[in-house]
């Protein structure tokens, strides 16, 4: 399965164009030190100063380079986003086999807790949870999204793990006796990568778009140099209003970058995963072909 998974996408448009905008996201951020001279958090220029060749991306209300607030800040947007996404993903996959494994009383137990994280609405239990805390670090903002929002992961591993316990080489497993976390481990999961991999950009997409919401909405810690922090001093900098567009444009694009590169990583997991998703391309090259007058498939 995971060897077919890369194989596959290795030959998606795309998976390609996505890992291409992630990857290239991510070494940005990685060398922000190197790609800028100006301190995120220091005045460096005039207040709203537009782009410039000193500043390439204009400066905000007090004068601090945007450029460099951007690229340093994607380095806390992607923590947040693949740390929060990885503690989802660990905590639903993890919960999800051992309740469709085991069954009996633990399925119980987990999925009357999974229900119950799941009837709770999920932004406005961030929204209390953050407001009670105060100004959240991303550290803890992370924490409080790994822990509230794995029960839909859960749900769906333990559905597939249901399927696949009935297998013949899962019985034969049993049958030569081999314990039961290793044939969760290493018999079950490896079936589930699919489904891992499109529960884990998810969790990733959701993570940094709550992540923003929360401190555009002022649940952040303001010394934090994130996207979300930059939309929350934009809008109350009025940037709009003053006609700094660049103050809040710039992470608004980077969100949508980001955003448009693990949907289309997800997409393409999606369609390895499920080959009928798929059928459309071959409908389009049909009638292409009929079109062209040959009737060759």
């Amino acid at each position: 399965m995971i060897k077919v998974l890369f194989t596959g996408l290795t030959r998606n448009r795309k998976a390609l164009i996505g890992m291409i905008i992630i990857a290239f996201i991510v070494v940005v951020a990685l060398a922000a030190p190197l790609l800028t001279e100006y301190n995120p958090a220091s005045r460096v220029g005039r207040p709203h100063q537009p782009p410039s060749a000193d500043h390439w991306l204009g400066t905000t209300r007090i004068g601090q380079d945007v450029f460099s607030r951007l690229i340093h800040g994607a380095q806390t947007s992607l923590a947040v986003g693949f740390g929060a996404g990885l503690l989802i993903t660990v905590l639903g996959t993890a919960l999800g086999i051992i309740a469709g494994y085991r069954g009996g009383k633990t399925d119980e137990v987990i999925s009357f807790f999974t229900n119950m994280v799941l009837v709770v609405p999920n932004l406005p239990l961030l929204l209390v949870l953050a407001s009670f805390i105060g100004q959240a670090s991303p550290l803890v903002i992370a924490i409080i999204l790994g822990f509230t929002s794995w029960a839909w992961g859960a749900r769906v591993t333990r559905a597939e793990t249901l399927s696949i316990k009935h297998k013949d080489f899962i019985k034969s497993a049993e049958m030569m006796g081999e314990p039961r976390w290793r044939i969760m481990m290493f018999e079950i999961f490896p079936n589930l990568i699919s489904i891992v991999g499109i529960n884990f950009i998810g969790s990733v997409i959701f993570a940094i778009i709550t992540e923003a919401t929360l401190e555009f909405l002022g649940l952040g810690d303001p010394k934090t140099v994130s996207w979300g922090m930059m939309l929350y001093n934009a809008q109350k900098a009025s940037a709009l209003s003053v006609g700094a567009w660049w103050d809040i444009l710039t992470p608004c694009f980077a969100l949508a970058l980001l955003g448009i590169g693990l949907s289309l990583l997800n997409f393409a997991v999606d369609e390895i995963a499920n080959p009928r998703l798929r059928s459309g391309n071959r409908l389009n090259r049909w009638t292409a072909l009929i079109r062209s007058g040959d009737g060759r498939l």
